[in-house]
């Protein structure tokens, strides 16, 4: 995008929000202070994104055991 292009874009924004009502703008305003802070999800390194990535697919591809099967396999070790 040119600076020239995103300056329009600011102003066409800025617009917006001179017309929005309080609940708008303060929804803008979370949204814009979050985007500043850090995502957890970054700060984590590349193994355990690969990790939590291959879980999630696992789940949606249904290759998971109930808990109560789990509970059922290894009570013998939670109990005294």
């Amino acid at each position: 995008m040119t600076l020239v292009a995103l300056n329009e874009l600011k102003k066409e924004v800025k617009n917006l929000i001179d017309d929005a009502d309080e609940e708008m703008v303060k929804a803008i305003r979370a949204m814009l202070e979050n985007e500043q802070e850090d995502d957890w999800w970054d700060t984590l390194p590349d193994a355990v994104k690969a990790g939590i990535d291959e879980g999630i697919k696992d789940m949606e591809e249904g290759r998971v055991t109930p808990h109560e099967e789990v509970w059922k396999k290894y009570s013998k070790w939670t109990t005294k």
